[in-house]
Formats: C-alpha cells, structure tokens, sequence
C-alpha cells in the first residue's frame, strides 16, 4: 500500500476540540440516552459521533460522564489539560462518542479493558449497544479471555471475598463476610456472574468509579446502563474480554485510528507502542486498497486521545 503524504491537517486534540461541532454539525446538548447505533456495513467499523458540551457549575469529569453514558478516563484522555475533579462552568468539553468497534466477532458482550468500554451485540437486532466500564485496579487486573453468563441476581448479598476483605484491611477497612441488598452494596441492585465465577458484572453504589481502574477486578456498571443490559442478555451470553490499545476501521472510505493510554502493566514496558500501532492499521488494509499517512498515524499513536481520526483513505 502506498504512503499518501499529508492528507490531514489539524489533527491535535486542541484543533480537533475547537472544531468537530463545525465538521460533524453537532449541537451543544446536556442529555443523553444509551449509545446505541446501527451496525455498519459490511467491511467498516466505526460508529458514533463526537460531540461536545459546556460544563455546568459543579461539574466534574464523573457528572459529565454520566450525563453522556462516558467514562471517567475516556473524558481525561479526550480533554487534556482540563482538571477533571473541578471543571470550570462553561468550559468547553469534548463528548468521545465516537467509537471504533474492537476487531473480535460481533457476538454477545465484548468488553475492551484498554478503552474501559463494553459492546453488546443483541442478536438479530443488527445494533450495538456500549457502556463504559469500571475494571480491576492495578494488582487486580480484569483477565482477558472468553467467558459466559452463568447467573443473574437482582438485589444481590455481596459475599465478601477474603482476598478483599484481607486487602482493605491494610488500610484499616474492615469489611463485614456479607453486605445485603441496599445503598451500601456496592454490586448496586444487579449483577451478573462469569464463567470465571470470581468475577462479576454489576452496577455499583459509587457512579465515580466508572470509567476508572476502581475495583478488585469485577466489571463496574452505572446503574441505569447494567439495569438496562441485565433485562437483555441471558444466562449463556457470550462475553469476551480483550485489551486492545489500537484499533483501526474503514468509514465511508477513510481509515480511522484509535488510540488509549495503556494500562499502568503495560506501560512499564511501552507508553506508546509504534510497532503494534503499525501492525493494527496494517491488518485493517487488507480488505482496502488505500493509501496511507505515517507520520499522522504515529501523531495520534502518540496522541492517545481515544477519538478515532482518520489516517487513509480507499483507493478502488
């Protein structure tokens, strides 16, 4: 494929920022529903749109996530700069809601710990529906790999595990064997057991640690997207768990880039990992004649900002 030289300008996060409600013809808004979204067609990938808001007085990054079904750290990598716990009102604020689906079959629940994201796939419906995702904390690493539903409670007794319970313990926390149903479960009103019967998906009683490495490796919902997903899926739904920090995927022609910031195991190997970068985009052509831009790729690489931006275009 041959390298198409400088087919993008204006690809920082602050020209990006200053610019997508012009190039997407957004308007300002404060609400939002469930991100749901036609599957595209064949052979492309992306869906969704950016958008963007004026923080309201008392704002933080969390609010402003849960207005928008966003998580924590998918504002802070779109928003550099910005103090995420103390949001000045009025200040303008990028909404990443657009989203390169993660290069695995389009099967049941998909959940991608680099993005902090799930994807459910109902089937027949030809929709995806994503939430953000609160995962294990360093030390606690959500594992990848397939699992299924194997149980769903609603008003769930959180039986404490002793690995929890001897942890918290350090810091002076002494938690109880069982917490029951009520405010103070932090399982919130639902959750739904994995083949790997340690760990849960389930809502929570604290919506801040959405969209954050927050738990001892359990999948942390809001309470209005699990109550949502939980009446959809059943007991056997598939749900696979990558960590995939680069995706690429065609959109009406352009190839589009995303990228995160790694999960604090892999950065102490890599911040940035050009070659795998590489490797994505490349794997994304086979399907597409194009021509491609490096030295764009390598920026966003870089960049980690989460919002995919394009890179190539199709040829034939």
């Amino acid at each position: 494929m041959p390298t198409m030289k400088n087919p993008l300008k204006n690809t920082s996060c602050s020209v990006l920022r200053a610019g997508v409600l012009l190039l997407l013809g957004w308007s300002l808004t404060n609400t939002a529903s469930a991100l749901t979204f036609p599957l595209p067609a064949p052979g492309n990938s992306v869906v969704g749109h950016v958008q963007w808001t004026q923080a309201q007085a008392g704002d933080t990054f969390s609010s402003i996530g849960r207005r928008y079904d966003i998580g924590y750290f998918e504002l802070v990598e779109a928003n550099p700069g910005i103090d995420a716990d103390n949001v000045p009102a009025g200040t303008l604020i990028v909404i990443p809601s657009r989203f390169i689906l993660p290069p695995v079959p389009r099967k049941g629940i998909v959940l991608n710990l680099a993005e902090l994201r799930v994807y459910y796939y109902p089937a027949g419906r030809g929709v995806v529906t994503t939430y953000p995702v609160g995962i294990g904390r360093e030390g606690w690493m959500t594992p990848t790999g397939m699992n299924r539903i194997t149980e769903k409670t609603v008003n769930p007794t959180w039986v404490v595990p002793e690995s929890i319970r001897t942890d918290r313990a350090k810091d002076g926390v002494f938690l109880p064997k069982l917490v029951p149903p009520g405010p103070d479960n932090p399982l919130g009103g639902y959750r739904m057991r994995l083949s790997q019967p340690t760990y849960l998906m389930h809502g929570t009683n604290d919506y801040t640690g959405v969209g954050r490495r927050s738990s001892s490796g359990c999948i942390r919902m809001y309470p209005e997207d699990v109550e949502v997903l939980f009446s959809n899926v059943k007991v056997g739904t598939q749900v696979n768990i990558v960590n995939d920090m680069y995706k690429a995927g065609w959109s009406g022609g352009k190839l589009y880039l995303e990228t995160h910031v790694p999960l604090q195991e892999q950065q102490e190997t890599s911040a940035v990992d050009i070659s795998a970068m590489r490797s994505v985009v490349t794997a994304a052509t086979q399907s597409h004649a194009g021509q491609l831009d490096w030295d764009t790729a390598n920026g966003i690489a870089k960049q980690q900002s989460g919002i995919p931006q394009i890179v190539g275009y199709v040829t034939n």
